[in-house]
């Protein structure tokens, strides 16, 4: 649902790469001119220990300049429009 979104420069005139190799990650969806990911995370990134790993995944993303997005599923589905404002914010501000 997002990557229709997302893809052939539809947001913004951004291009959006998915399941973009990143050093040892893989980002859900990548913008290289942003430097930004989009992680869309499902029910078992709520569980303790996977909390614990994805912010320590996003803090070595940033180490590398980059921004990383965090949306869950049901924001997706639920409020598609709010979260391309908030990936088209922080692509702005990451140019």
């Amino acid at each position: 649902m997002l990557w229709a979104c997302l893809r052939d420069r539809r947001l913004g005139g951004l291009k959006f790469r998915r399941q973009h190799p990143i050093d040892k990650f893989i980002a859900d969806f990548y913008c290289h001119e942003a430097r930004l990911i989009v992680e869309v995370d499902g029910a078992v990134h709520r569980e303790n220990d996977q909390a614990e790993r994805d912010a320590l995944r996003t803090e070595v993303l940033r180490r590398f300049g980059l921004s990383v997005v965090r949306v869950t599923n049901t924001e997706v589905e639920t409020a598609l429009e709010k979260v391309l404002s908030a990936i088209a914010g922080a692509a702005q501000a990451g140019k």
